[in-house]
């Protein structure tokens, strides 16, 4: 799969920074579909670590909504070139999963990401960061939260409230994919609305708490980081 734009490996926090900012600029955060139902073909894309840290395996699973099922899988094994830092997680994790992506075949209509999209304090989480550099929609669904305000949603399922910013701008939800269990933080990353975000990650969950598609390439890259490096 081609994607347009080179992505860009800073060499402190200051040009990480700064490398966020510029790319913030460039979001898009209008529906490219007009209903969910448009769309069939649901990429996740998820990273595991040896135990040394050092080493990284990007999963990148294409879920067919439809069918509810698995239509390809790609792997990619990288080393670690960027500390842990909260915020910065696209710098450490996106460039294997680029590289995880560069080989899939089938073109999917979304992505979803295992970390932030605009709920992030430069409006730049990983699913942002991707979603400009691929120039796709892409949604941020992670587990836990990084930045904004919220209060708690309901307990059934589908329930939500709102993470905002602290001009009071919605930047994602707070969603209940299953009934009493804890919510997940779905925020868009690049030409995907707030509300269409929501409605997608929905779409996408059976009887877990995880997207499918998600939790697919999670299992996927925990298997993949267990076998011997070439």
């Amino acid at each position: 799969m081609a994607f347009l734009k080179r992505f860009e490996l800073p060499k402190d926090i200051q040009s990480a920074e700064l490398i966020q900012y510029r790319l913030a600029q460039q979001l898009i955060l209008e529906d490219k579909f007009k209903d969910e139902d448009e769309i069939r073909l649901v990429a996740g894309g998820d990273v595991a670590y040896e135990k040394d840290g050092q080493r990284l395996v990007a999963a990148v699973v294409v879920f067919d909504l439809k069918s509810f099922t698995v239509v390809e899988q790609v792997v990619c094994a990288g080393r670690v070139k960027f500390p842990y830092v909260p915020g910065f997680l696209s710098f450490r994790e996106g460039p294997v999963l680029l590289a995880a992506i560069r080989k899939l075949k089938t073109e999917p209509d979304v992505f979803l990401f295992d970390g932030q999209g605009i709920a992030h304090p430069r409006r730049l989480g990983i699913a942002s960061h991707l979603g400009v550099l691929l120039d796709r929609p892409a949604i941020g669904c992670a587990k836990s939260h990084l930045f904004g305000s919220y209060e708690e949603p309901g307990k059934e399922k589908g329930a939500f409230s709102f993470i905002r910013d602290r001009f009071g701008d919605a930047v994602g939800l707070v969603l209940r994919t299953k009934a009493n269990t804890r919510p997940v933080f779905v925020s868009p990353g690049h030409r995907v609305s707030v509300a269409m975000a929501g409605r997608i990650v929905l779409r996408c969950v059976s009887r877990y708490r995880l997207s499918e598609p998600l939790r697919q390439a999670h299992i996927i890259a925990r298997r993949a980081v267990m076998e011997p490096a070439d």
